[in-house]
């Protein structure tokens, strides 16, 4: 069996936990491990950033630091994970769904505009696969209506749009470290926070409302409950996890890229042929070979080819249900403007199977399995 996806493993993360249970008798979060991973994405993302548990509660932590209130509006793609709104639902704004872009699957940056009202608050590009959003004119629109702009970047880690690390753009942005992406800690994330006036207080949201980051730095002689906070904080055991991935970023980054490539270049024939779909990459981003998937001519023929594929051992699965599609979608939320492309493209979409240690052997066999399914239609 090919799966899926399979966790990213170093062999040195058993050490580092050993080191976070033995050597420094930490478990809980903010010791050595989390220190050594924040430190590395500061100094390589140039911004403020804290380690979470989730991607998911980064994106709490952006949505209570833009003070989204009951009544407010968000405006996001459809096709994202539910995170991307249950994180502003949870403090009662209204999610306004807009089209995405045929191409790229991310939210189509002509369409933005015309779901802003005065209770708009926010815009939420997400960065699907690892592509960059059109960032500029996001930027753009926000400043012009006042809004704050947090990035979705949960794929996006050690991607870029016209040389800026996905994330670091927006007001606010997030990663996530979930088993299934380039970096893992199992579960995880983080708040990039790209103004420094946001700081102070996104430390204390993730102490649970206190101000104990700055007793523990010494700038308080003690510490208490001064705001709204949860606990945001990762365990050292999943920092110890992830310390030793980064150490070795850009090799993974180049290994998941090199799949990537072969991928589509085994599969280009097909798409010449008008068989499939293949992803497109703007001139302007720098991918990170986070999703290979391909584009299948209707919803019907998506199922067959999957089930084909599960024939010979492939697990290739489909993404999204778009969100104003859902039960909770149509409750807190509702699609601007015709839904041209959303749904359709996510009927047609397939994802292969995508990880580090995926061999290229197993990407020949993957694509020779796709080509003979075609050769029999």
């Amino acid at each position: 069996m090919i799966p899926f996806n399979e966790p990213l493993y170093v062999e040195k993360g058993l050490t580092y936990i050993t080191e976070a249970i033995l050597k420094y008798r930490r478990l809980n979060g903010d010791g050595v491990f989390t220190e050594r991973c924040t430190n590395w994405f500061e100094k390589k993302c140039g911004t403020k950033v804290l380690l979470t548990t989730s991607c998911t509660h980064a994106l709490e932590m952006a949505a209570l630091l833009a003070d989204i209130q009951p009544g407010d509006e968000v405006i996001m793609p459809a096709f994202t994970f539910v995170s991307t709104a249950d994180a502003f639902v949870l403090r009662g704004a209204r999610i306004k769904f807009v089209d995405i872009r045929k191409d790229t699957m991310n939210i189509d940056e002509t369409l933005i505009e015309n779901a802003i009202t005065n209770q708009t608050k926010a815009i939420v590009p997400v960065h699907y696969a690892g592509v960059g959003c059109e960032m500029d004119r996001i930027m753009e629109i926000a400043k012009q209506h006042h809004l704050f702009v947090i990035e979705d970047a949960a794929q996006g880690m050690m991607a870029a749009y016209k040389g800026r690390y996905l994330g670091t753009i927006g007001e606010f942005g997030a990663y996530s470290f979930h088993e299934t992406k380039n970096y893992t800690m199992g579960e995880g994330g983080l708040i990039l926070i790209n103004q420094k006036e946001y700081v102070h207080r996104g430390e204390i949201l993730r102490e649970k409302g206190t101000n104990r980051a700055q007793f523990f730095r010494g700038e308080v002689d003690k510490y208490s409950w001064i705001d709204l906070g949860s606990s945001y904080l990762p365990s050292e055991m999943n920092a110890a996890y992830l310390m030793p991935q980064l150490e070795i970023a850009e090799e993974i980054n180049e290994r998941r890229l090199k799949l990537w490539n072969l991928y589509y270049e085994e599969l280009k024939e097909l798409e010449e042929k008008e068989k499939i779909s293949l992803p497109y990459i703007p001139k302007e981003c720098k991918h990170n070979g986070h999703i290979f998937y391909i584009k299948t001519r209707n919803q019907k023929e998506r199922t067959e080819l999957i089930q084909f594929l599960g024939q010979y051992d492939i697990k290739a699965v489909f993404h999204y249900i778009p969100l104003h599609t859902s039960i909770a979608g149509c409750k807190f939320g509702e699609f601007v403007g015709r839904d041209k492309y959303t749904t359709e493209e996510s009927r047609r979409l397939v994802r292969l199977p995508m990880y580090y240690a995926l061999k290229e052997e197993e990407i020949k066999y993957v694509t020779a399995c796709i080509k003979k399914f075609y050769e029999k239609r």
